[in-house]
């Protein structure tokens, strides 16, 4: 079934100063004597479910020595777990064409120094993916080496990355140019028809005499991106390899298979060409951990998967699969490669406590690296696609005849991770408040720490942060995100 029918107060007073750099109303924390503290001094952001506070900064903060309140979070840097990569969201045809095409040169690079850029501005997206060929939000469906019926290329003479110079590569290099740290992968959703069961790029499998040339296929669409400046550091084989859409590019390339692609051809033929390029096993859903355990307990393929990689669009509750399989082969990394918003849930005050409780805090803490959305950017008609989902949500919707940025909620979501959370950062260790607040931390490594806490519940909440023996009290509003960050 397609991915979208799977989907479907403050105690202290507060005083507005101003925006934040387009990212909503800033606030000021007006602290009382008996909220100050001698410790470190802390800042806040808050994002509201009502949306009257969006990614709005409070100072004023410190760390002191009182008593701490019954709802108490604890962070403890001295107990460390994965090393952070980063957040994002796909650069997908749709979202490239949109940025190159209905912008001006001027909303242009302020949009993307906004996405990708750090300081007072920016939410420092570091992790961004790229389609191998199109996807369902791509304006035609193509492959870098499409024949006519019947014919094949087992050479890959025709082979050419053409179809992204006009739009793809010139964003992706704009964005480079922004964040040099920026992590770029690319995912496949079909080999060229001529490589598969139905000679289309429309359902199917690949064909096993086709593995080799597929192999070299992937091989060269990295060597030409790098060529242009754009290094690939990770691939998958396949987009969801596990469903076949009707009217999209897609390919199924079962585990068996994939142990095989990967094992005897993928894997050496990179290993061959000396090529620092992560294998990233499964860009699927939640729901079947067995699937990327199954070529991971093969002992010619697993040496080459670096990692494993997860979509979002099944139940919630199978998110633990990813610590399942992280337990199991704890040497392999985690990723969540793909999760989209979209109209099927427009409000923000539940989308919004339900993206950051599990794209930022559940997959985080279910040892991902990285965590991105799937569309950076779509139009006010949800697009451009060419089959597929007919109501996703893009991190921002541009307005394809302005040029004009409208942020939604996924982008305040992201941004409490992805503007505070520095690549290299460790997730640290911290509790949750009464079960009524989530939270996640990480330790950048210039010391700061950041904690995201959420309050997912319908009436605010008052707690306390503790950390080293001191702690600093804070109400958080219902449905609400506060991001702390202070210098340990």
């Amino acid at each position: 079934m397609n991915k979208v029918y799977r989907m479907r107060a403050v105690a202290a007073s507060l005083s507005l100063v101003g925006l934040l750099g387009g990212c909503g109303a800033g606030v000021t924390l007006q602290v009382t004597p008996a909220d100050a503290g001698s410790g470190p001094a802390v800042e806040a952001w808050t994002t509201t479910g009502d949306k009257t506070r969006l990614l709005a900064r409070e100072t004023g903060l410190a760390f002191g020595g009182a008593r701490p309140l019954p709802f108490t979070i604890e962070v403890d840097a001295n107990r460390r777990y994965q090393t952070m990569a980063g957040f994002g969201a796909s650069i997908t045809d749709a979202s490239a064409w949109l940025i190159q095409r209905r912008m001006s040169p001027a909303q242009r690079e302020a949009l993307l120094r906004e996405l990708f850029g750090r300081g007072e501005n920016g939410i420092g997206f570091d992790f961004t993916r790229l389609t191998i060929g199109a996807s369902d939000f791509s304006r035609h469906h193509y492959s870098f080496d499409d024949r006519p019926a019947g014919e094949s290329d087992m050479n890959l003479a025709h082979f050419s990355i053409e179809p992204n110079r006009a739009e793809v590569l010139p964003v992706v290099k704009q964005a480079l140019a922004i964040n040099p740290q920026l992590r770029v992968m690319a995912s496949p959703w079909s080999a060229p028809g001529w490589m598969k069961t139905t000679d289309s790029l429309i359902k199917g499998s690949l064909r096993p005499d086709r593995y080799d040339a597929f192999s070299r296929y992937l091989v060269r669409y990295v060597e030409a991106y790098a060529a242009e400046g754009v290094p690939i550091f990770a691939l998958t084989v396949q987009n969801e390899p596990h469903f076949e859409p009707v009217d999209y590019p897609g390919m199924r390339v079962d585990s068996a298979a994939r142990a095989v692609l990967i094992g005897q051809h993928l894997g050496p033929l990179l290993e061959r060409k000396a090529m620092k390029v992560q294998i990233i096993d499964w860009d699927h859903n939640w729901d079947e951990p067995q699937a990327p355990m199954t070529v991971l307990a093969d002992p010619v393929a697993r040496p080459y998967v670096a990692g494993v990689g997860w979509h979002c669009y099944v139940s919630e509750s199978l998110l633990p699969n990813q610590t399942v399989v992280h337990e199991a082969h704890p040497d392999k990394d985690t990723w969540l490669t793909e999760c989209s918003g979209g109209e099927w849930k427009p409000v923000w005050s539940e989308r919004l406590p339900w993206t950051v409780r599990h794209l930022i805090i559940g997959a985080t803490r279910g040892w991902a690296r990285g965590v991105q959305m799937w569309n950076l950017a779509l139009d006010e008609n949800h697009g451009p696609h060419l089959g597929g989902c007919r109501d996703c949500r893009g991190v921002v919707t541009i307005d394809s005849r302005t040029g004009e940025v409208t942020r939604n909620l996924e982008y305040y979501a992201f941004a409490h991770a992805s503007k505070f959370v520095r690549p290299g950062a460790h997730r640290i260790e911290s509790t949750a408040a009464a079960g009524e607040i989530e939270t996640v931390a990480f330790q950048n490594t210039d010391g700061s720490i950041a904690l995201v806490a959420l309050n997912s519940t319908t009436a605010q909440r008052r707690f306390s942060v503790r950390f080293k023996g001191r702690s600093f009290d804070y109400t958080l509003p219902r449905e609400s995100v506060a991001t702390f960050v202070w210098h340990g």
